[in-house]
């Protein structure tokens, strides 16, 4: 049993078969004008370099940069340990320890459960902020400070001391430009548990 085999279009292709001249032989017209393409960047296009420690690039309100776990009004810490960032997390960068709050403790810790160790690695994070949107005590957040670079990757691995705002709450940082006005206003409205 032979198939006969229909072409998927019916368009037909045209082969040309046509003859290269001598200069097409030699590629010298097409290397003459790849040259005129490089050079005219190399000498007439502007540069864009800045120079960075005393210039910097604006970035945009909602910048995506280095991580903070944020504080109540009472200063208390606002993560639970719930596990959720680190589960949305697509980089698998986030780690923690649960542990359970002792007596006395009500003053630093929100709830019965907090983070004992809570570690985020910087090298693997990709700043996608997923993390933020999985956070239902809105505990994490990103901000619009820059990661300083280094020459090890020890330090790239943030703990609880790099993470958690100071309490002084003229040291605390401001996410609220990171939040929508209907987020804002939701917020406003102390008679939901979540806000309180």
């Amino acid at each position: 049993m032979s198939a006969t085999f229909q072409p998927l279009t019916q368009r037909s292709r045209v082969v040309s078969d046509k003859k290269m001249t001598f200069l097409e032989r030699i590629y010298l017209p097409a290397i003459l004008k790849g040259m005129s393409i490089t050079l005219k960047h190399f000498f007439f296009v502007k540069k864009v370099s800045l120079r960075y420690p005393e210039v910097e690039k604006p970035r945009s309100a909602i910048y995506r940069g280095h991580h903070v776990l944020k504080r109540d009004d009472q200063g208390r810490e606002r993560c639970t340990a719930c596990g959720l960032c680190a589960v949305a997390c697509p980089a698998e960068a986030i780690t923690m320890i649960a542990g359970e709050r002792k007596k006395g403790e009500e003053s630093v810790y929100r709830e019965e459960k907090y983070a004992t160790v809570y570690e985020i690695n910087m090298l693997r994070c990709i700043f996608c902020g997923d993390c933020e949107d999985a956070c239902p005590k809105e505990a994490i957040f990103l901000t619009d400070r820059i990661v300083e670079a280094d020459y090890l990757r020890k330090p790239f691995v943030f703990g609880k001391n790099e993470l958690v705002e100071p309490m002084e709450k003229s040291k605390r940082i401001d996410v609220s430009k990171r939040q929508t006005p209907d987020v804002l206003k939701f917020k406003e409205q102390r008679q939901y548990s979540h806000n309180r």
